[in-house]
């Protein structure tokens, strides 16, 4: 198989990219280069920024894929340029969406591909499924080859996955836990969230690519586990060997309160409750099983970081800001109790 990726170097690209190489795949990935240098041996570089149209037309000019991937595509126009790019250089293309563009807050907690698209609490989604449907229309109208994969929360050895951080990573929560202070859970920690790590993400995506049942299919990947958020940060406590010091607080308040996007982050992903059911993905990719238990993953990802100080990015004005809420918060406990 002959692919490209755009991108190629992301935390769900980068297992995908591994995998395929150990496949014998002839991968080509198309990226500026910023991260290329913890790639593995065997990949094909095009350096080139691909709202460059013009050079990376030029620099595609007589190469042709089974298979064409964007990893970084965020806005319909990013995937018109694809379309001028691509419609006639592969046998599918495939577009990373996200399972945030699922209805919000939905109707059933239980979420197939036939759930609706539709989310006014995040921008983020919405513009994801503007994309969507510009393709289902290049698919429909032209026979543009698409699939759309739609991953949820998946994470990998480098940043632990919360639901609550500052802009700067996930660092300073771990920290925080470390320190024996208070730490944010957003709600009462009670609704069910769905964690994936990469290679297993990995295992399905690259089940989809060059397969003919996947053409014109919108398709989630995601683990069949589901656990509370309470669960999510004892894991992580128990790993760094603490006790947990959480502090629960209303997702609306946490939204209120910061200018980081708590409103889509929260109130429109990580607050409600969401059980993927994978049956179809199952139907197109039979091997699929995602075998990388949760507090498993979530371990190996705290002992990687505290064993490479480069990832323990720290992040004092989320710091404070957590300080803040957790005083209110007394505060406001103090007053009612007087």
């Amino acid at each position: 198989m002959k692919a490209l990726f755009i991108g190629g170097t992301g935390t769900i690209s980068s297992a995908i990219t591994r995998q395929l190489l150990d496949k014998g795949c002839e991968l080509y990935l198309l990226n500026r280069g910023t991260r290329n240098q913890a790639l593995p041996p065997g990949v094909n570089i095009i350096q080139a920024d691909i709202n460059d149209e013009e050079q990376v037309a030029k620099l595609i000019e007589d190469l042709a894929f089974d298979v064409v991937a964007d990893f970084i595509a965020f806005q319909p126009a990013q995937l018109e340029r694809d379309y001028r790019l691509f419609k006639d250089k592969t046998k599918q293309f495939m577009f990373i969406s996200s399972a945030s563009a699922y209805q919000t807050p939905l109707s059933d907690y239980r979420i197939t591909e036939g759930t609706p698209l539709s989310n006014p609490y995040w921008e983020y989604s919405r513009n994801k499924i503007a994309c969507e449907e510009y393709l289902m229309t290049q698919y429909r109208d032209h026979g543009f080859p698409i699939t759309i994969v739609r991953p949820s929360h998946t994470y990998d050895e480098r940043s632990i996955p919360l639901g609550v951080h500052g802009s700067k990573g996930s660092w300073q929560v771990a920290k925080r836990m470390l320190e024996n202070k208070p730490v944010i859970i957003h709600g009462d920690g009670t609704s069910l969230w769905t964690m994936t790590h990469n290679s297993d993400f990995a295992k399905g995506f690259i089940g989809l690519m060059g397969n003919i049942h996947a053409i014109g299919e919108s398709v989630h990947i995601t683990s069949d586990e589901s656990v509370t958020w309470n669960q999510i940060y004892q894991i992580i406590a128990d790993t760094l060997g603490v006790k947990l010091n959480a502090v629960h607080v209303s997702s609306a308040f946490l939204d209120a309160s910061s200018s980081e996007d708590y409103r889509g982050g929260l109130l429109g992903d990580k607050a409600n409750t969401v059980v993927f059911d994978n049956a179809k993905l199952k139907r197109l990719v039979p091997e699929f099983v995602a075998t990388t238990r949760l507090d498993q993953g979530i371990r190996q990802t705290v002992q990687h970081i505290l064993a490479h100080p480069e990832l323990q990015t720290e992040d004092q004005e989320f710091d404070a800001w957590c300080d803040n809420v957790v005083a209110a918060l007394d505060d406001a406990l103090l007053k009612i109790k007087q």
